[in-house]
C-alpha cells in the first residue's frame, strides 16, 4: 500500500478501468476484500520482506480500511490505487499498483506495486507499471516519476531496468521494516524519455 502524499493532485482522475495486452487495472471496489485478503495470506512469506504494512496479523480490518482510504484518497486526489487482475482471469487478485504525488509544484510522482507470489516471473509488474507510467505521464501530465525499491529486491529492479528508468542513487536506511532499517534505492523517468520509450513498451507488449 503507498504512503499517502499530504499534496493533492491538480485534477481529478477518472476511475474507468485501464487496460494492456494481458491485464486489467481497476480502482478497488468493496467487493474485492476477500481477493485481497487471500492475495495477502498467499504471498505473506514474500511480502513481509519488503513492506513495512505486510505482517502475519494483516487481514480483513486492515485490508477493508485499505479500500476505504483508497476511495478516499483516490476522489481527493492525494492517491490512485489500482487492483491488477488478468483480463481471462478477473476474479484473482495479482497484486496492486499504485501513483502518487510527491510534489504539486514539480509535478512529480511516485509507482509503488506489489505482485502475488504465485504471479512473480511472468512480467506482470512490468506491464502493469508501464501502463501506470502512461498514466502519470499522459493524465496525470507528470513531469518525473519516480521508483524506490528495497535493496536486495533484485525483481523489482529488474523491472525497472526493463523499462528504462534511470538509477539515480542510494537512500540509506530509508524504511523499517521487521525492526531493521532498510536501503532503497531510487529510479526515475523524466516526460522526454517517457515520450521516446511509449513505442519500445508497445513492441515489447506491454502497452496496446
Amino acid at each position: 500500500m503507498p504512503i499517502l502524499s499530504l499534496l493533492p493532485m491538480r485534477r481529478a482522475l477518472p476511475t474507468d478501468p485501464r487496460h494492456t495486452p494481458r491485464l486489467e487495472l481497476r480502482p478497488f471496489k468493496r467487493r474485492d476484500l476477500d481477493a485481497v485478503v487471500e492475495a495477502i495470506e498467499s504471498s505473506i512469506d514474500d511480502l513481509e520482506l519488503w513492506l513495512p504494512w505486510a505482517n502475519r496479523s494483516y487481514g480483513r480490518a486492515e485490508t477493508n480500511r485499505f479500500l476505504r482510504e483508497s476511495a478516499a484518497a483516490w476522489s481527493e486526489g492525494r492517491a490512485f490505487d489500482l487492483a491488477i487482475r488478468s483480463r481471462v482471469d478477473p476474479e484473482t487478485h495479482l497484486g496492486n499498483i499504485s501513483v502518487w504525488p510527491t510534489s504539486r509544484r514539480e509535478r512529480t510522482g511516485e509507482i509503488g506495486y506489489w505482485i502475488r507470489s504465485t504471479a512473480t516471473g511472468q512480467g506482470i509488474a512490468t506491464e502493469a507499471t508501464a501502463r501506470v507510467a502512461e498514466v502519470s505521464f499522459d493524465e496525470l501530465e507528470l513531469h518525473r516519476v519516480t521508483l524506490r525499491i528495497a535493496i536486495g529486491n533484485r525483481a523489482s529492479e529488474r523491472v525497472a531496468e526493463k523499462l528504462g528508468f534511470t538509477k539515480e542513487g542510494l537512500l540509506r536506511k530509508e524504511v523499517l521494516v521487521r525492526g531493521h532499517w532498510m536501503d532503497h534505492s531510487l529510479w526515475a523517468m523524466l516526460d522526454e524519455e517517457f515520450r521516446v520509450a511509449r513505442d519500445r513498451w508497445r513492441e515489447e507488449k506491454w502497452l496496446e
